[in-house]
């Protein structure tokens, strides 16, 4: 076991005068296995990226051993997966090779294959698989889990468990607390390091919270009666440094001010402590403000049914036949594999032209709004965007903002934003749609877990009817009435 010594790092951008971190000390066992959370836009892949040495910085990183990165970056994936795997793990051999493919429930024949025909979820797997073959390594996994399903996660989390020496990016509460035994916190003005795993980390980060909410309410509370005490002390004192015109015993009232003034100095000496003292609080507090939604009241009570349908590719029934009704406050989750029909599901309920089979009735004039699963195509200002969507601007910001996006950033093209930033934009513009029906579509991919649990508050109190494919079982528990199964 050996120490990764993180000292005094700083670092901010070229082009913009924030820093992302601020003389930043901590350190990290080689042998740990680290989850990395917080906040999008904070610094998570930014920090990741100085620790490969992309980025000049200010302070010292010392580290015994050498970074790799997920997720790899494949320059021809026309090659056969095991040529790409040899570039990746180049000593590896071959029997260890399969014997992790296994560990993933991965078949050996995607070895022969060409690596751009496989499946974003099989991707993932092999590449984890030939980057923890590379010995002596540290491993920089980030978010994994964007393009793995259900059942896949919880294949991978079981495998990152018998693996260590990783930093591992994610949101996925589930995943994180299956295989890690640390928690790198990325905060609002520093790192933390704690050991355990994520719910272990949020319970006491909660409470910690919870202490320095009550303690600065105290410490309000006193400053206020400081502040009256200081103004009525410094108001005597004047009262009686006037008095002495005119006094016969100038003496006397002199001494009697200047206690006065003194006594005025010390309250407003220790004010300024209390205040001061307040300041190390809440430093890292992270606010979850409530969300707002207005949907719509169907006039009717069902307002979609769908019979027997299954969606077609090159003439053939991706799944099953599906048969479900929707009614109002129905909140229904459809699950099931990579590339088991699921988007496109969700297309054809939105009136997309898809081949399918079976009977889908829809409400007569259904108001639907929907978040697709991509963000590639987002573009434009915010105050564009509003305006083609035909939203309140201020309400979007404001929601925008509730949800963690810096009010910097309003300006800026969405193009440039990360894709977590991206994913917020639309859940946002579809919160400020009223809509009978909402139908999202892998809506926290990159969205960090304060959001995710600002959304499951949300639909929880004001309970929109949705039809959603997530992938999160924590939220799939805390949100939906329904689940349906391709």
């Amino acid at each position: 076991m050996a120490t990764i010594k993180i000292e005094n790092l700083t670092f901010s951008y070229p082009s913009s005068d924030d820093l992302i971190f601020d003389k930043v000390s901590f350190q990290i066992d080689t042998d740990w296995k680290l989850g990395f959370v917080g906040r999008n836009g904070r610094g998570k892949t930014t920090f990741l990226n100085l620790l490969q040495g992309k980025y000049e910085f200010g302070g010292k990183i010392i580290s015994p051993v050498q970074f790799d990165y997920f997720p790899y970056s494949v320059h021809n994936k026309e090659n056969l997966t095991i040529d790409v795997l040899n570039e990746v793990c180049p000593t590896a051999e071959e029997w260890r090779l399969m014997r992790e493919l296994s560990l993933l429930n991965v078949d050996f024949e995607v070895l022969y294959r060409p690596f751009n025909t496989l499946s974003n979820g099989e991707q993932t797997k092999v590449l984890l698989a030939a980057l923890f073959l590379n010995e002596g390594r540290f491993l920089l996994i980030d978010e994994p889990t964007n393009h793995l399903d259900t059942q896949a996660r919880e294949t991978v989390s079981a495998y990152l468990r018998k693996k260590k020496s990783f930093i591992l990016v994610s949101h996925d509460r589930d995943f994180l607390d299956g295989c890690i035994d640390h928690i790198l916190s990325l905060n609002k003005t520093d790192i933390e390091v704690q050991s355990g795993n994520f719910s272990s980390y949020l319970t006491n980060f909660e409470r910690r919270q919870e202490f320095e909410r009550k303690q600065n309410n105290r410490l309000q509370t006193d400053i206020k009666r400081l502040q009256e005490t200081a103004r009525r002390t410094s108001a005597w004192a004047d009262k009686v440094e006037a008095s002495k015109a005119g006094a016969f015993d100038k003496g006397y009232i002199g001494h009697k001010s200047a206690k006065m003034m003194k006594r005025a100095k010390t309250v407003e000496a220790r004010q300024e402590k209390e205040i001061e003292q307040k300041s190390t609080l809440l430093k890292n507090t992270e606010y979850a403000s409530k969300l707002k939604i207005t949907p719509l009241k169907y006039r009717s009570e069902t307002l979609l049914n769908l019979s027997g349908v299954a969606v077609n590719y090159g003439g053939k029934d991706v799944f099953k036949p599906v048969s479900f009704s929707v009614k109002r406050g129905d909140r229904i989750a459809i699950v099931g594999g990579n590339g088991s029909g699921k988007s496109s599901l969700l297309k054809l309920i939105c009136g997309q032209v898809i081949d399918y089979s079976g009977v889908v009735k829809k409400g007569s004039d259904l108001i639907i709004s929907y978040v697709p699963q991509d963000t590639a195509a987002l573009s434009g200002t915010l105050t564009e965007i509003a305006a083609q969507s035909r939203i309140d601007e201020s309400l979007f910001k404001a929601v925008l903002h509730k949800m963690g996006l810096d009010k910097v950033q309003f300006e800026k093209d969405v193009a440039d934003f990360s894709d977590g930033q991206k994913k917020i934009t639309l859940i946002a513009k579809s919160l400020c749609e009223s809509a009978h029906l909402y139908i999202w579509d892998e809506p926290l991919n990159f969205i960090d877990v304060y959001a995710r649990m600002q959304i499951e508050n949300l639909i929880k109190e004001f309970q929109p009817t949705m039809i959603f494919v997530e992938h999160d079982k924590v939220f799939q528990r805390n949100t939906a009435t329904e689940i349906v199964s391709l």
